[in-house]
């Protein structure tokens, strides 16, 4: 059986933003809760920063992820052929 739909680097590619936005946003809000021990609050550039590092792996993961949970969904007896 052949694959449909998109590839795995296609739906990281159209899902990164989303992963390196959330990233960004949990970084500067762990930052936040290591400042009530004394630390640095990341600054909006170190979080957009890391997010946009943190998120491209967290990002590929979840599209192969997402491109299983499709594989599955095509292998199931009676799913829908175009």
């Amino acid at each position: 059986m052949t694959r449909q739909g998109w590839s795995t680097p296609q739906i990281a590619l159209a899902l990164y933003p989303f992963g390196a936005g959330a990233a960004a946003v949990n970084v500067f809000f762990a930052s936040l809760i290591f400042s009530w021990i004394g630390g640095p609050v990341a600054s909006t550039a170190w979080s957009i920063g890391l997010g946009c590092v943190i998120g491209a792996p967290a990002t590929w993961y979840f599209a192969r992820h997402i491109r299983e949970l499709m594989d599955r969904a095509d292998a199931r007896p009676g799913a829908a052929r175009p």
